[in-house]
């Protein structure tokens, strides 16, 4: 799977249904610009997960409604919902995988 470039317009969409993770970066941003490979390969290891890259720097009120306060932020998002979050200014690829794969087991089953 690849990973999805967001914009302001398109992000409702994107994330509006299945499980989204939401890569929220700048390209002043070196954690996120270093991240970003890995975005890629969490995409290919995931085909249930849509992975969306959102850049801060063109969606700053999207942003703000997201109450992203530091770069790099990941979202974890189901059916639109917030369901986890990490962000660290030294966030780096193992971090971001442990973190995923815990979330991912603490989501609540969906219900039929």
């Amino acid at each position: 799977m690849t990973v999805v470039d967001a914009t302001k317009e398109t992000f409702d969409d994107l994330i509006g249904s299945g499980l989204v993770l939401v890569d929220v970066w700048a390209q002043s941003c070196h954690p996120c610009v270093a991240l970003s490979p890995h975005m890629a390969s969490i995409a290919d290891a995931h085909p249930d997960l849509t992975v969306v890259k959102l850049d801060a720097s063109k969606a700053r009120r999207l942003c703000m409604s997201l109450q992203v306060r530091g770069l790099p932020t990941i979202l974890l998002l189901r059916d639109g919902q917030e369901m986890a979050r990490i962000c660290d200014p030294n966030l780096v690829a193992d971090q971001v995988d442990t973190w995923l794969a815990n979330a991912l087991a603490e989501l609540p089953t969906k219900e039929a």
